[in-house]
This record gives structure tokens, C-alpha cells and sequence, in this order.
């Protein structure tokens, strides 16, 4: 049985060939190959059409462009970081593929910075080898990248745009494919209320789950609505304990909430140190590749010197790099200093890790289909294989490109092929499904700390089996109120709490369930790599018994990594 949020019936119906859901580079880049095999294609998005979290992408987009670089040397430093569980078939198609991808990125209209004699200018960040980043306005490569997609997608007419409005639930025909979805329309969209959209297929690039933490990089409407929709739908999402945390994350105060500012990997690919308040530097000797070693092994060392050193923070130190450096090559993250106070070209910048990137999600194979017949998934939102562990900088954006464009590839050819019908689905009897109980709106704080003290930085079985403790009363809380007729309204709050307490709760579980440390997953009651047992990734499901996980066999040992 599938589950589906508490939510009133659908007021209004539309009908399209496809829908995709999310206006990032992977929605945007798969709705605008989906057309090209003259598809209809509605996107829905949940704020505006440019507010998705490719426009918050500060580094670049990584690919094998400059000389002497190669596909090859990509994929060694992504299963590198990965540590041990990528799938090594999807980083070779996303690190062959990828310079072709960004080439027609750039046809769309994308551009990058470049030298006097119009080459791409390339810099590194961690756990690069090369210089293989391609950035844009300096720091501003994810608003680049964004502005180009959206105004090719409205320059399309046969293109709808429905935006404002919070996807609720898969719809499936009665061979179980996807038919569509409902999803509410706030009141500044084009529709109000709840409706249905039906569809041949259905494409999620929603986007990440940061706002299960307190502190995130991730932008407010990151509450995890595309893994928690896939999850209800009975799709299943791998790899969910791999959250990677950013470890240069600006320091707004120990109470800071919600979206926090990032400072880029790119200041520390430029030369920037990382130090303690007495300006010591502690990477060195730490891994080769000192400050720009792999995210996960840079977040826990800024966690480990706070901790030894009793205190909230470490510092970045830019100050060698002189006012123009500042303003040519950072200005975004310079004017983001001086908003809070803080001059970077005098003073040390303070900074703490934060949650960052969903690693895992919506489990996919290398044409981005789901386990639901007729459901995609690419972008943050789906677990590829390419990032293993520990998501290696700037892969992410070539991630949403390459798989988003290879979803339409396989869409084409299937529309072609004449598999891709019609579908009919009862709107109605859709709703026979089991209802989830919604949380009350303060419910999203809770699980938000909760989770920033069970299963944040630092992990272990004592810390997860409290967050798992109270995820559990949450969510009987919120089935004792719906039993007493007192449930929560079904609103964009409540809907958004459900979301985050579902995903929630699977990450935990998984979580709780890999008795090691890898990647960014970090036990310090199991602080070794085990690869006799855990190189395997972890499947979660929901049935009716509630999360349920399955083990992956054990991976093989890859030369390439060594």
C-alpha cells in the first residue's frame, strides 16, 4: 500500500505529456531536452523559477576541460572521495560525458569566466587534483548557470510554468506506473489550491533536504519533498546517512538557524588557510592536499580543533589576497562578509561546517529511472552512485546536467518508440492510500534539532537512538491528534513538517544502521573505515511496518581508487 499526505481532494485537473518538478539545472536542463522530442512539458516549482538551489552554487561545475587534465584523472579523485561505495559505472559516464554537457550548457547561453584569450578559466577545489572548475562571475557560477536555463525555458511557449507550488504526492494507473501527481498551488501561482496534473511521466529534481538540520547552506524550501514523495510512493532512496556538511560555512553566532551564507571551496582552491584564533594553521600534515583535501576529511578536522579547543569556530584567512582578489574573484562572498561585519581582506573570517548536500536519495539507475515505472529522478534529489560517500566539490552541478540530459535521451526514445502512452488514473481512488498524520507546524524546530544533535557532524548509536526516540513521538503526537479529530490543517507548514519528518527518520535509520565511519557518515563510537562488511550501499523503502533497509552487496574493489 502506498502512503500520500493528509490533503483536501483535488479541486482542479490539468493534463500534460510530462511533468517535472523543480527549476534547477537538472529540472530545467531535462525539461528543455524533453521538448525538443516535441513532449508538452509542465514544470512545477515550489518558489520561483529561478529561486532553485543552482543559483545558491557559489565554486563552479567541475569537468575534464583544461590541458592535461582527463575523464580519467576525474573519475580517480571522485572514487577517491566517494571512499569506497560510488558506483564506478555512473562516475564514468558522468566524467565522459561531462565536458560535452557543459559545452552545450554554454551553447544555451551559460557563461563562464575566461583569460584574455577567451579560454575557460579552470581553479581547483577539494580533492582535486586539476584545475577542473569552471566558475562564473567569480563566485557566482550556480546564477549564471540559472539564468541561462530559465530564459531558454521561457522562451519556449510550448513550455508551462506553474510556480509557487508545493508537489504532494504521486499519482499511479492501475499497473502501478506514474500518471502524475497533486501538488498546491499557493496563492501567487497560476492555480490555487490543490490539484492534479496528469502525465506520462513524472520527473523529480527537487532539490535536497538541508533544512532537516538547523544550520544548512540550503535555501528554506529544501525540506526533502521529492524523497519523501518517492518514498510514500514506494520507490526506493539508497545511500540517505552520506549528508555531506560543508566545512566553511559562515559563523553567524551558535544559535544561528536556516539558511546560512557559504564561503566557497574556490577561496580555499585560491590559497586561503585555514586557522585557529591564534591564526595556526591545522590542516598541515593532516591529509596531502592540506586545506583543499575532500569535504568530509576538512569538516571533521574544523570539528575536532573546536572541540580541543572548546570553542564554536575556526577561521579562514584570505588576507594575503588583497582588495581587487577580493572583489574580482569573490565578490558575492566579500559582499556577504560585510553584511555581518566581517571584512575579509583585514580580518579572519569565522566559519563552522553546516549541512550541505544530500549525497544519497531517490535511487536511480544511469538513465535516471526510479523503481516506480515512469518515475525519474536527477539533481540532489536522486542517488546516482556518482558520489558515493562523500560528494566530491562541484560535481553536483555536471551530476544535474549529464543525467538530467541522459532522462531525456531516454524519454525521446521511448516517446519514439511508442512506449510512452497515455495514462489513465482515478484521481479519486488514488486517495483510498493510507494517509499520513501532519505534524504540527513547530514540529519542523524540533525535528530540525533533533536532528542537529543526533545525527549531525558527529554521530554515534547513543545520538541516534535519542533523535530516532524523538522522531518517533512526533510522529505519534501528530496520529494521537488526527485520532482525537484535532488533527494539524493541511497547509504548506504541516505538509513541509510531514516531509522532514519522514525523511528524517530514514536517514537516522540508515544511519543508525552503518556501524562505521565513512565518507562524511561519522561514528565516533565506530570510528574506523569496516570495508570487510559496509562497502555496500544501504537501500530504505516505507511499507506498512514502517522504514524498512536492505543491505546492497558487497562492492568491488576498484584499482582506479587506489
Amino acid at each position: 500500500m502506498n502512503y500520500r499526505l493528509t490533503a483536501p481532494a483535488p479541486g482542479w485537473t490539468a493534463t500534460t505529456d510530462v511533468v517535472v518538478v523543480g527549476s534547477g539545472v537538472a529540472g530545467l536542463t531535462a525539461a528543455l531536452g524533453i521538448r525538443q522530442a516535441g513532449l508538452r512539458v509542465t514544470v512545477v516549482t515550489k518558489a520561483m523559477l529561478d529561486d532553485g538551489s543552482t543559483r545558491w552554487a557559489q565554486g563552479g561545475i567541475a569537468a575534464a576541460l583544461g590541458e592535461g587534465d582527463s575523464p580519467e584523472q576525474h573519475l580517480a579523485d571522485t572514487l577517491v572521495a566517494g571512499a569506497g561505495v560510488c558506483d564506478v559505472d555512473a562516475v564514468r559516464l558522468l566524467v565522459t560525458e561531462g565536458p560535452g554537457a557543459v559545452r552545450r550548457l554554454i551553447a544555451r547561453g551559460a557563461g563562464f569566466d575566461t583569460d584574455e584569450a577567451g579560454e575557460i578559466l579552470l581553479t581547483r577545489e577539494g580533492g582535486h587534483h586539476r584545475r577542473r572548475i569552471a566558475h562564473a562571475g567569480g563566485d557566482a557560477t550556480g546564477a549564471e548557470i540559472s539564468r541561462a536555463l530559465v530564459a531558454a525555458v521561457r522562451s519556449d511557449p510550448g513550455m508551462e510554468l506553474v510556480e509557487h507550488a508545493l508537489v504532494l504526492d504521486l499519482l499511479k494507473d492501475a499497473e502501478g506506473h506514474a500518471a502524475g501527481l497533486t501538488l498546491h498551488v499557493m496563492g501567487e501561482g497560476a492555480r490555487d489550491g490543490v490539484g492534479a496534473i496528469r502525465a506520462r511521466a513524472v520527473v523529480l529534481a527537487t532539490g535536497g533536504m538541508g533544512q532537516v538540520f538547523e544550520a544548512t547552506t540550503n535555501p528554506a524550501v529544501s525540506t526533502g519533498d521529492g524523497v519523501a514523495l518517492a518514498l510514500r510512493a514506494g520507490a526506493a532512496a539508497a545511500d540517505l546517512e552520506f549528508v555531506q556538511f560543508h566545512p566553511t560555512v559562515l559563523f553567524l553566532g551558535p544559535d544561528a538557524q536556516g539558511q546560512q551564507p557559504l564561503v566557497s571551496e574556490a577561496v580555499r582552491g585560491e590559497g586561503a588557510h585555514l586557522v585557529d584564533a591564534a591564526g595556526t594553521r591545522f590542516m598541515l600534515g593532516q591529509h596531502e592536499l592540506n586545506e583543499l583535501a575532500p569535504r568530509d576529511i576538512v569538516a571533521k578536522a574544523i570539528t575536532r580543533q573546536m572541540q580541543l579547543q572548546d570553542t564554536d569556530r575556526m577561521y579562514l584567512d584570505g588576507r594575503h589576497f588583497g582588495a581587487a582578489m577580493w572583489a574580482e574573484r569573490f565578490p558575492t562572498i566579500l559582499a556577504s562578509c560585510l553584511a555581518h561585519g566581517i571584512d575579509p581582506v583585514t580580518d579572519l573570517v569565522p566559519i563552522a561546517p553546516a549541512a550541505h548536500y544530500a549525497s544519497g536519495g531517490v535511487r536511480t539507475d544511469l538513465h535516471g529511472r526510479t523503481s516506480v515505472p515512469g518515475l525519474y529522478a536527477c539533481g540532489e534529489v536522486a542517488c546516482t552512485g556518482v558520489h558515493g560517500a562523500n560528494r566530491l566539490a562541484s560535481n553536483s552541478l555536471l551530476e544535474g546536467l549529464v543525467f538530467a540530459e541522459r532522462i531525456a535521451q531516454d524519454l525521446t526514445d521511448r516517446h519514439r518508440a511508442g512506449e510512452l502512452p497515455e495514462r489513465a488514473v482515478d484521481v479519486a481512488a488514488a486517495r483510498a492510500d493510507r494517509t499520513v498524520p501532519l505534524p504540527a507546524p513547530e514540529a519542523r524546530a524540533a525535528i530540525q534539532h533533533l536532528m542537529s544533535r543526533g545525527a549531525g557532524v558527529v554521530r554515534s548509536a547513543d545520538s541516534m537512538a535519542r533523535a530516532a526516540a524523538g522522531l518517533a513521538e512526533l510522529a505519534r503526537a501528530a496520529e494521537a491528534h488526527a485520532g482525537e479529530q484535532k488533527p494539524a490543517d493541511p497547509r504548506v507548514e504541516t505538509w513541509e513538517a510531514a516531509n522532514l519528518l519522514l525523511v528524517a527518520t530514514a536517514l537516522v535509520t540508515a544511519a543508525a544502521a552503518r556501524a562505521e565511519t565513512r565518507g562524511c557518515h561519522w561514528r565516533e563510537d565506530c570510528p574506523e573505515r569496516d570495508d570487510a562488511h559496509w562497502r555496500r550501499n544501504l537501500t530504505t523503502t516505507l511499507d506498512d511496518t514502517g522504514i524498512r533497509l536492505a543491505e546492497g552487496p558487497v562492492l568491488v574493489e576498484s584499482t582506479e581508487e587506489n
